[in-house]
């Protein structure tokens, strides 16, 4: 049974982990000839280390770009390619977690396929992708990888 994939995507959060992730979402989507879109995580620790001052928000907006182009630059030229960023948790919302907003971006999009890093900088799985991973993979209503 073949695989029709038009959309992939693969959620980062500019580990060297997730930067893997984000290679093999880039080879699915060569492999497809599907579209990639590149969602960019930004946990709870980088959040808080940006209200406290201990990192700006210049460097992560640096971080993002410089992963964007060279997953951009490993594609295609007729390969469709977006990418959107998103806060991995909120004080306003109670049920918004890493997992449910993957999930809602991938509905949003109207995304095919998933790509998530299982495993953290660190190894730990209670980290934020790793917790995200699995819930994506139990959650998810399209064929997931967790890589």
């Amino acid at each position: 049974m073949a695989l029709d994939i038009e959309l992939v995507l693969v959620a980062v959060d500019g580990s060297d982990e997730s930067q893997a992730a984000a290679e093999t979402a880039a080879a699915i989507v060569e492999r497809y000839g599907a579209d990639l879109h590149l969602l960019h995580f930004v946990d709870n620790r980088v959040m808080r280390d940006i209200e406290t001052g201990t990192i700006s928000p210049e460097t992560i907006a640096h971080e993002q770009r410089a992963l964007t182009e060279t997953v951009h630059e490993h594609l295609p030229d007729d390969v469709g390619f977006t990418a959107s960023s998103a806060a991995g948790f909120s004080t306003t919302k109670l049920g918004q977690t890493p997992g449910t907003i993957i999930l809602d971006v991938a509905e949003e999009r109207g995304v095919d396929f998933l790509v998530v890093p299982r495993e953290t900088p660190s190894g730990d799985p209670d980290e934020v992708l790793g917790k995200a991973a699995l819930y994506v993979l139990e959650y998810a209503s399209q064929p997931v990888l967790s890589v």
